[in-house]
């Protein structure tokens, strides 16, 4: 692609406007240094091509966005959480409009596909992570446990943990911070989904319920997920009750391993347990990078995005993450390497993982209801049929909306 091909009166300086999410925890790994990183090797080669980067928190970078594209200034690209009421709206490229071949073909197909709005890919998976069941070696060895491949083996563990005095023998993080994470991979685990196989919302169906009827019946009702009720318990302060040893079996993705390190804490990690065996899917998660046509610059802006999903760079940025590549190449890759071994469990679970319906200009309204209402499905006297059927309702209206 021709970078210096101008742009309006056949100057050939462009500044592309990249607003991007922090994924680090403190300024020494912050994402900035690895977007100046990027940015200076490519603008080394690109004499005529200058790339502002804005990094905010993930508090912060949705809102960000928003308000520049309601104040009629979008930024060029954005590396962000959702896309698709942006696509809907008519403001992004198509990924086909800016990739190379080359590199449009190298996303994992799956992520691809969710990206897609009406059959066209707007959204380009960044990066992604997959969940899979963490357990305290130290509590299991001390109860004679070995980890569980189905509910019912969970659930008996569980019994033997509280048994042993362990303050959260199941975490169970339904609190409005990230229900909907929780929520789906045991939706997943009972052979549900938030939508069936045509791509329509499905939550209340008779597998969800099912699923949710045995979480409350089992665990809940049993004592067996900890002191603070699951719809008050959120997703950092189990992994950091985990981290403190206190947990004796979670679902956690791959920035559990640090911090679990950090503080001592030997973990073993092993595929979500299903209602019958080993889950057929797990949860997967992706955040997104559009292109805004708003300014023009498509030949620049495509040309960079080359850049950026070259698989150096794609390697480079999942190992200081500890996230999952997005690119085949990039998969194949840390897949053979030693160094990421670590990561393994959760590049294997990457090709069968599920997500979020992300296409969905619904689904921001649907997240937000399952973060709020999912905790009294199986709090005492809640029902698991009563609340599904109202998240459905959500869904449904939302989705008609749409």
């Amino acid at each position: 692609m021709g970078v210096l091909g101008g742009c309006g009166g056949g100057s050939s300086d462009v500044t592309l406007k990249l607003v991007a999410a922090d994924y680090g925890d403190s300024a020494a790994n912050s994402s900035k240094k690895y977007w100046a990183d990027l940015v200076e090797r490519y603008e080394a080669d690109h004499p005529g091509v200058t790339v502002d980067v804005s990094v905010y928190s993930w508090t912060d970078v949705d809102r960000k966005v928003k308000e520049m594209v309601d104040a009629g200034d979008p930024p060029d690209l954005a590396q962000i959480g959702a896309y698709a009421d942006y696509a809907a709206d008519g403001m992004l490229y198509k990924a086909g409009d800016l990739l190379s071949i080359p590199v449009q073909a190298d996303f994992l197909s799956h992520l691809s596909t969710a990206g897609e709005v009406n059959g066209i890919q707007y959204g380009m998976p960044f990066a992604s992570s997959t969940r899979v069941l963490f357990y305290n070696k130290e509590l299991f060895a001390e109860a004679g446990l070995t980890p569980p491949t189905t509910w019912e083996e969970l659930a008996a563990n569980a019994e033997a943990l509280k048994a042993e005095g362990v303050k959260y023998p199941y975490a169970l993080p339904l609190g409005p911070e990230e229900a909907q994470a929780e929520t789906m991979q045991w939706l997943l685990s009972g052979e549900g989904g938030y939508t069936d196989l045509m791509g329509t919302y499905s939550i209340d169906s008779v597998e969800n319920v099912e699923t949710f009827n045995w979480l409350k019946n089992e665990l809940v009702g049993k004592g067996l997920t900890g002191p603070v009720a699951p719809g008050r318990l959120n997703r950092a302060e189990a992994f950091a009750a985990f981290a403190a040893g206190d947990v004796g079996m979670l679902n956690g993705h791959p920035s559990l391993m640090e911090m679990a390190e950090k503080k001592g804490v030997e973990y073993g990690m092993v595929p979500t347990p299903g209602a019958d065996g080993e889950s057929r899917s797990t949860l997967g998660v992706a955040d997104w990078m559009m292109a805004f046509s708003k300014n023009g610059h498509r030949d620049e802006v495509g040309d960079f995005l080359d850049f950026v999903y070259s698989e150096k760079n794609v390697v480079d940025f999942s190992r200081e993450y500890n996230l999952l590549p997005v690119t085949n190449s990039a998969s194949r890759t840390m897949s053979a390497s030693a160094q990421d071994k670590d990561l393994k469990p959760f590049l294997d679970q990457l090709p069968t993982s599920e997500l979020y319906p992300v296409g969905s200009t619904s689904w921001a309204a649907v997240s937000a209801k399952i973060k709020k209402e999912i905790g009294k499905a199986v709090a005492p006297g809640g029902s698991p049929a009563g609340v599904l059927g109202g998240i459905q309702a959500t869904a449904t209206r939302a989705e008609s909306a749409e």
